[in-house]
């Protein structure tokens, strides 16, 4: 038996028929005992491989994550009795534990708040834990999981999101009883309640024990100083973590991990051919319109629906000479106004032909402020205006 569990192979697939006899109806305390008896440890690489390889043989990411939380309860003791990672202050696993701990530290204020009926206490921390709770799952799934994903890891990820996705609407069903409460039975809150309280301490469970500990195992120092800025420029969620000692080992490379090929121009979040951005511009669903700083037309986006006809002739000329004499003073105010500075909008709304019509003047500037010129965004949003409700379920336009 020692041989035969020493091949990483024959683990991988112990555990794959561990999950799958889950799946198919096992009892939980079978497959738990299974597993205590045939291995004495996993580690969080091997789980996420595990779910990897379950998902390249054909099982669904989201019948994975129906039992998400059963997976964890089998691991739950292998993954306590390993060794926890150090975790230095200005880390972003370090601020990701901090945000763990302060999610926990609510949960007891809204515990305790319950428990004790103060109702009016419990509803407004619970709107800072939604806003908060969101904010901290956003930032992994856009931040963190993106690295992942490069290092060909994307079954954890997809799993871990959809249990975020499941937390969010167990928010907002606990919001909504607390606004329906009407009388002193708060038994279907509580109850509510407890279904997310339960679910999101797993969350902080498999965050702490197999994504974190993969993360770091996975990731480059130079990914991590890449995440770290990004992390920073999110913003604090729910308390700012104390000591920003860490530092990346090598200095952050200016070149990101995506390099971008010989043909695409390097932009500020990403790599775009010509051809790329000219195809973006003009299947956007407004007019944009360029003046440089000296007020010449540069360009104006040629989309299928313009709502004010514009010409090729017009390229290279002065502005002022693109509208009737009538209006021209608008015109030279409003850039008389973005060249000081006095102002950097403007916006206009009118209808047209039955179609409400919203135009907006935006001045550009570089880093250092200095007014390189001004963009003109026209959009009708007559149909946007006559929306209603929500619409959370994919339906096409006939």
């Amino acid at each position: 038996m020692s041989e035969y569990l020493g091949s990483a192979e024959a683990k991988q697939e112990i555990l794959k028929k561990i999950i799958k006899d889950l799946h198919q109806g096992r009892e939980l305390h079978q497959v738990k005992a299974e597993f205590q008896k045939l291995i004495k440890d996993v580690d969080a690489s091997e789980i996420a491989e595990m779910e990897q390889a379950l998902i390249r043989e054909g099982m669904k990411p989201e019948e994975i994550t129906k039992l998400c939380d059963v997976h964890a309860a089998v691991f739950r003791d292998a993954l306590e009795q390993n060794k926890k990672p150090e975790l230095i202050p200005g880390h972003p696993m370090y601020t990701l534990k901090h945000e763990n701990d302060e999610i926990e530290k609510v949960l007891n204020e809204l515990d305790a708040y319950l428990e004790s009926n103060q109702v009016d206490k419990f509803k407004e921390r619970l709107t800072f834990f939604r806003e908060h709770l969101d904010k901290h799952y956003a930032k992994k799934e856009n931040i963190l999981f993106p690295y992942l994903e490069r290092h060909n890891i994307t079954g954890p990820p997809s799993v871990m999101w959809s249990v975020d996705d499941e937390i969010r609407d167990l928010v907002k069903g606990v919001s909504a009883k607390v606004h329906e409460l009407t009388s002193g039975n708060l038994s279907d809150l509580k109850h509510n309640y407890e279904a997310l309280r339960q679910k999101v301490s797993e969350m902080i469970f498999k965050e702490i024990n197999i994504l974190t500990p993969m993360s770091l195992e996975t990731l480059t120092e130079e990914e991590w100083a890449e995440i770290k800025q990004q992390d920073e420029e999110f913003g604090v969620v729910f308390s700012q973590a104390h000591g920003s000692f860490w530092q990346p080992k090598t200095s952050q490379s200016k070149e990101p991990v995506y390099p971008g090929s010989a043909n695409e121009l390097p932009l500020d979040t990403g790599f775009l051919t010509l051809k790329q951005i000219n195809t973006l511009l003009t299947n956007v669903p407004i007019d944009i319109t360029f003046v440089d700083h000296e007020d010449t037309v540069r360009y104006f986006s040629q989309g299928r629906e313009r709502i004010f006809v514009r010409t090729k002739s017009i390229i290279g000329r002065k502005v002022q000479n693109c509208h009737p004499p009538d209006s021209v003073h608008v015109v030279e105010k409003i850039l008389a106004d973005f060249k000081s500075g006095k102002h950097s909008t403007a916006e206009f709304w009118l209808e047209l032909n039955g179609a409400f019509i919203h135009i907006r003047y935006f001045a550009l500037r570089d880093e250092k402020g200095t007014y390189l010129g001004t963009m003109e965004v026209s959009q009708n949003v007559t149909g946007i205006r006559a929306l209603q409700g929500e619409r959370r379920l994919l339906s096409y336009e006939e």
